[in-house]
């Protein structure tokens, strides 16, 4: 049996590997797991020029919106992979690489089709999940069908959507389209119902272990702040959000377990791993939660990220890379409560339970 051996360190966003054979990976979402897909794309949604990149290994931007490395290629280090899975885009994706799983988040996009049109081309859903499809083809052809549908269904998946779906599109301008036709309370359902079937078509295509991320703190954010707060506190407005989203989103999740049968889908609570730093930060070694480290303007949360903007010397010390996206350290952190948070933070299980379960039945 596969021994799994976790060692935490909160305070310095230290995880160490817990398994010795790695599961494939496949990521699905928007800016804060995209690693470079938009790179090969015509859109404004990129983050593949300095500062971006500042911490990574080679210390170039390559498509993340971080100063160093995001929230999947941290749970690919917990998932005891070699690298994390290349964009599905990337022309190196072929071969033995396609083992270790793809990336097909593209940043932009929302669970609506709607959502970040003002970016153009990025890869909506829908399309993720025809790459998805895609890719099982590809990987049939080097090993197998039978052993590429084991390889999926053995795989662990993490799906970052909805945050869009408000900043990018509900509250993008005053009297947006979506505001008009719909209340907040409203619109949530109708945003979660059309989530159900997204996932409900991931199940289709093979995926049975689904980590799902919920809606953060969107008021919280320096870009946000700038435009929101003259105090520094979280905007309430958007503050809402997370509060109607979450419970809904984990009640949905629940539903489809049922009508599958088995804990497929794990709702993640991001807003509490967030809130806990973002309230706290000094608790976690940070100096600020509020101001972005590169930007601009108020908090740095005006306007992109570019080499023109102000960029602080310190990432550790900072929350917040850009205007809407965490350090590389804060990533540790919340990573640290995917592996071993309470039901509080992931439901009904978290990842480290997920992998000593599936170890035990043979998964």
């Amino acid at each position: 049996m596969a021994c799994y051996i976790l060692f935490l360190s909160v305070f310095l966003g230290i995880l160490a590997p817990i398994s010795s054979a790695a599961r494939a990976f496949f990521v699905f979402g928007d800016s804060l797991v995209d690693s470079g897909n938009n790179n090969y794309l015509a859109t404004t949604a990129r983050a593949d020029a300095p500062p971006y990149g500042l911490d990574s290994a080679e210390h170039r931007a390559s498509g993340r919106f971080s100063n160093g490395k995001n929230t999947p290629d941290i749970l690919s280090e917990q998932l005891g992979a070699a690298e994390p899975p290349l964009p599905y885009l990337s022309p190196h994706l072929d071969g033995q690489k396609l083992l270790i799983g793809a990336n097909f988040a593209s940043a932009g996009i929302g669970i609506l089709n709607d959502t970040g049109i003002q970016f153009a081309n990025i890869i909506r859903i829908e399309k993720q999940l025809y790459y998805f499809e895609q890719y099982q083809q590809r990987l049939s052809k080097l090993i197998g069908a039978q052993e590429a549908k084991r390889l999926v269904n053995n795989g662990i998946v993490l799906i970052t959507l909805g945050g869009n779906d408000f900043v990018n599109n509900y509250y993008l301008i005053p009297y947006s389209a979506r505001s008009r036709e719909f209340s907040l309370p409203d619109y949530i359902p109708f945003v979660i119902s059309e989530y159900k079937k997204v996932l409900a078509k991931l199940y289709g295509l093979g995926a049975r272990r689904v980590l799902v991320t919920g809606v953060g703190p969107l008021g919280c954010v320096p870009a946000e702040l700038a435009l929101r707060s003259r105090t520094g506190a979280c905007d309430p407005e958007l503050m809402r959000v997370p509060d109607l989203w979450n419970p809904q989103l984990t009640k949905m999740l629940g539903d489809l377990n049922r009508q599958f049968g088995s804990d497929v889908f794990i709702a993640v609570n991001a807003d509490r791993m967030h809130m806990d730093i973002v309230m706290n930060p000094g608790s976690y070694g940070f100096v600020t939660s509020k101001i972005a480290c590169c930007g601009q303007g108020p908090y740095n949360g005006i306007g992109l990220c570019t080499i023109f903007s102000n960029v602080c010397s310190n990432r550790d010390a900072y929350v917040f890379w850009d205007a809407y996206h965490p350090t590389e350290r804060a990533n540790r952190i919340i990573v640290s409560q995917f592996m071993t948070g309470s039901s509080e933070y992931m439901y009904p299980m978290n990842l480290s339970t997920i992998l000593k379960l599936d170890a035990q039945n043979h998964y």
